[in-house]
């Protein structure tokens, strides 16, 4: 081989090896983040990074959970900035029960969850289209807000379906609906990555849609006018339980002109009659009321806190510590929590609850008191401390 080919045949080795740097260098440095010349790694605004990330994908810095390197890349935001689309939805769903509540004694239960729903179905569809990463948020906030009927509203359906003595078994089932909600989004969403990120929300606007239609369709108004009725109609003996001699005047529930439940307009905009209705601001009200005891304040903020804490934390720590498997497994790292969420509702939760309760009471002289829950508390959080 002549001078001639041996001087171009490394030319173009070297040309090659030196693309194949490149792209290398490219696809090794973070998403929106722009390697300088100087060596120094900075943000799209020309803010100089602290500590400097590495090309390392075991660097915590470079972590990441499903969708969140596509959010980053599509809105040109730094990983601090795509956390935050995990905790301003959790902001919805704080503020939305301050506003809620009182309108669910007043207007009924029904027409909230319609409402509420609506909107989280709308700004879904905005989440999913948001073009900036101010819309994206904006959309966020909003699926939190009209999503947050079902922690407090739905607690309050529950006590409308069902007796005291029930309500541990009911309430730990609606908890669990929740509860799983948010162990099983990570796992539908990592497959659903496979699509795109903003198919993750797509399917949400999909069953949104299909949750909404169920409501309309399905849903009954539970608000009723208990003490209105009770002095107007006899006492019910049905489901097992005995009857005390009370005086009570017997009519035809026909015969009360009073429209409740099912006799309600599909779409019921009025005051469900025959009740005292709070005003609108007063769940605010009791809100602030609350911080005059301390005790209730501190043992609830300590509860949210930890819970919110634990959950945020396991939804955005968990894939990082795997970051070397694909999003599809990264979401099935939440199988375990799943499973353990079900089997602890299903055999040591509400019906124990309730067999506790009721054991307590006995002995209390036939008296419920809500501190008798507690009890199952002590150990679950020992459990949860010690794995």
């Amino acid at each position: 081989m002549d001078e001639k080919t041996t001087n171009n045949t490394m030319g173009t080795a070297g040309l090659e090896a030196d693309v194949k740097k490149e792209e290398l260098d490219e696809k090794s440095t973070p998403i929106g983040i722009v390697e300088q010349p100087d060596g120094l790694a900075i943000l799209k605004d020309g803010m100089r990074l602290h500590p400097q990330p590495t090309s390392d994908p075991l660097d915590p810095l470079n972590w990441s959970i499903p969708s969140f390197p596509e959010l980053q890349e599509q809105f040109g935001i730094s990983y601090s900035q795509v956390n935050w689309t995990v905790a301003i939805p959790a902001l919805g769903l704080a503020i939305g029960p301050l506003f809620w509540s009182s309108l669910a004694d007043i207007f009924g239960r029904r027409i909230i969850f319609l409402t509420g729903t609506l909107i989280a179905f709308v700004s879904t569809i905005g989440a999913a289209v948001a073009k900036d990463y101010s819309n994206y948020m904006a959309a966020r906030f909003f699926q939190g807000f009209g999503a947050s009927p079902a922690s407090t509203v739905g607690m309050a359906v529950v006590i409308d379906l069902f007796f005291e003595y029930e309500r541990g078994q009911k309430l730990g089932l609606w908890v669990l609906a929740i509860d799983t909600g948010l162990l099983a989004g990570p796992i539908i969403g990592g497959f659903m990555d496979l699509v795109s990120s903003a198919w993750i929300q797509w399917l949400t606007a999909i069953l949104f849609g299909v949750l909404l239609i169920l409501e309309f369709v399905f849903m009954t108004e539970t608000l009723y006018p208990r003490n209105y009725m009770l002095s107007r109609m006899p006492l019910s003996a049905g489901r097992d339980i005995d009857m005390e001699k009370v005086e009570h005047q017997k009519r035809d529930p026909n015969e009360v002109d009073l429209k409740r439940t099912e006799r309600l307009l599909m779409i019921n905009l009025k005051p469900v009659p025959g009740m005292r209705h709070p005003n609108p601001w007063d769940s605010v009200v009791r809100f602030v009321l609350t911080f005059q005891y301390p005790v209730v304040v501190i043992g609830v903020t300590i509860y949210c806190f930890a819970w919110y804490w634990w959950i945020l934390s396991i939804i955005t720590m968990l894939p990082a510590a795997y970051i070397q498997y694909s999003p599809q497994i990264q979401g099935l790292l939440f199988l375990g929590l799943l499973l353990g969420t079900l089997f602890a509702e299903i055999f040591t939760s509400g019906r124990l609850s309730d067999a506790i309760v009721m054991r307590l009471a006995k002995k209390n002289g036939g008296v419920r008191l809500p501190e008798m829950r507690l009890w199952l508390a002590y150990p679950a959080a020992l459990l949860s401390a010690s794995k």
